[in-house]
């Protein structure tokens, strides 16, 4: 074992009384708790109304919660259904298993239709949950501390994190300490945020436009953490199946990027076009 390393917590589950508190769990709230109010802060500091943000969480959080761990269940069913399983643990989701891409995206949906029927113009608040999204997720991925999950291959470093054996991946039983995926992602996740608000100010992005960015930047970060993950994850067409999720959303996040600059770069000279003389003959 290296001299120095990061020890993981020795339990993810505490007790006040006869409530258990989970680690896990404690992550995904304040990762949702922080996201708002960053959300709500820039919103509001654009000229939004107050309130706007809160009435529209209490629609799009609960979706996008439902979707993240409908998305796990799905893609993993062998972990709760067949012999020897039990189908009620899916519904123990304090335990983990939460799909972060699609609760996004399920998430996003709902605002979307949320300020459809309202009325909320949906540019603005797409603009200020953009860095905050990535703020929300660099807190979350700290369950992962605590469930001994999202590591990388054995290590010496002296960050590199110790997992207890029953934890460790097959064939790698006599390592102590790996790689903290979950460190790097959450690092990196806050380099996302700094970005999105940098080219927001530096491009006057759209709403759209920084949405698409922030999930262009997060699923390529994230993709690249499930390529060095070590640990168990379900697989699809060879690929771990979160990693097929982030590839998707990266590649119609960059589509939307690219059209939008497309268009961009057409519409003066068409406007040229539509304003020039025309020449009488």
């Amino acid at each position: 074992m290296a001299v120095a390393y990061l020890p993981s917590p020795a339990t993810e589950v505490w007790h006040l009384a006869i409530i258990p508190v989970r680690a896990y769990a404690l992550c995904v709230l304040a990762a949702v708790v922080a996201g708002l109010w960053l959300t709500d802060r820039r919103y509001r500091r654009a000229g939004g109304r107050p309130g706007v943000i809160l009435d529209l969480a209490t629609v799009a959080v609960p979706i996008g919660l439902v979707g993240a761990r409908a998305y796990s269940v799905l893609t993993d069913t062998g972990r709760y259904f067949g012999p020897g399983r039990d189908w009620t643990d899916m519904l123990r989701v304090w335990d983990g298993g939460m799909g972060v891409a699609a609760g996004v995206a399920v998430g996003a949906v709902a605002a979307w239709a949320y300020c459809r029927r309202t009325g909320v113009e949906a540019g603005p608040i797409a603009l200020a949950a953009a860095p905050a999204l990535a703020v929300a997720q660099a807190i979350s991925v700290w369950g992962n501390w605590f469930t001994q999950e999202l590591y990388g291959a054995p290590s010496g470093l002296p960050w590199a994190v110790a997992v207890a054996p029953q934890h460790r991946a097959a064939g790698l039983q006599s390592a102590a300490t790996f790689q903290p995926l979950f460190l790097y992602e959450s690092l990196l996740d806050l380099v996302v945020a700094a970005c999105i608000v940098a080219a927001i100010r530096r491009y006057a992005l759209s709403g759209g436009q920084a949405f698409a960015l922030y999930a262009a930047l997060w699923t390529a970060v994230a993709a690249v953490m499930q390529a060095l993950r070590v640990d168990y994850s379900p697989r699809m067409l060879g690929m771990r199946t979160n990693m097929v999720a982030m590839l998707v959303v990266l590649a119609a996040a960059c589509a939307y990027l690219a059209l939008v600059h497309r268009r961009s770069r057409q519409r003066p000279g068409q406007q040229a076009a539509e304003t020039s003389p025309q020449v009488q003959h």
